[in-house]
Order: structure tokens, then sequence, then C-alpha cells
């Protein structure tokens, strides 16, 4: 499947993350490596998923905190994606996490939700969290993302 980068540009940011879910356009490279995917998006909000398995894991035995970092910072960024107009992109200025729990191998699929906060001219925050199948949350963040282009 190939991209028409003309047509893209004039796609909202909400237009493109629900032709990524929907099938239409590609996933991003990372969510193929890391087999995530995107199982939900709405104006000003993201929800991804994947299952953690033995690839992913330390030298402890859990899963590498990285994992939940990029999957929390993919449906944060992503639920501000989906606020650009055509035109528009953002890159993440900050993130910030805090770990609660610990993912392991078997712990099954985990989904990550992240939705804005605040949409400005210059800048965006959004909140999320990444949960286990059982509702627990292991990891919770925010972000600021600088939006980039026509504003």
């Amino acid at each position: 499947m190939s991209i028409d980068l003309a047509q893209l540009a004039e796609m909202t940011g909400l237009e493109t993350m629900r032709a990524i879910a929907d099938g239409e356009l590609p996933p991003p490279s990372i969510a193929v490596l890391l087999g995530m995917s995107v199982v939900d998006v709405g104006e000003g909000r993201a929800t991804f998923e994947l299952t953690p398995d033995e690839r992913m894991m330390n030298p402890l035995g859990t899963i590498h905190g990285g994992i939940a970092a990029t999957i929390l910072d993919s449906c944060l960024g992503c639920a501000v994606h989906t606020t650009l107009r055509p035109g528009e992109g953002y890159t993440t200025a900050q993130l910030n996490l805090h770990y609660l729990r610990p993912m392991l191998p078997g712990t099954g699929p985990v989904r990550a939700t992240g939705t804005v906060v605040h949409r400005g001219r210059k800048q965006a925050t959004a909140e999320g969290r990444l949960v286990d199948g059982a509702g627990k949350v292991i990891a919770h963040g925010t972000t600021t993302c600088l939006i980039l282009g026509d504003s």
C-alpha cells in the first residue's frame, strides 16, 4: 500500500488517523515493529493496543519500561494528531510517565488511551493511561506537543 503524500497533506489529522485505523493507510513502522494497533480514534482521543512478549523483556524478566513509554507516547501524540488541520504537524516536546506496576510476558493485551486536555495554536497537552486486561493501571502520563505548520 503506497501513500500519496499530496493527498495526505490535504487530510486533517482525524481523517489520517481514521484511515490508519480502518486500514486505508499503512500503520507507522514502529507500530508494525511492536505489533501495536490503533483500536479507536476520535476528536482529541486515541487508543492503542499491543500484547507484550518475551522479545520486549529487560534483564529482570519484566517488559522493558520503554514499551510502556512507546505505547503511551503513541496514543498521547496521536490524540493530539486528531486535532490537526491540513498542513499542520506536531512533535513531542515533553513526555512524563509514572509507572505503577510491571508488565510481564503473558500479561495479555494492554491498552493505552490518550485524551487531549488543551489544544492551543502552538502547543497541545494530553493525558493518558496504560491498562491491562483487568483494567488495572500499569502506567499513566502526560505530554506537551508543539504544533508545527500553518498555525
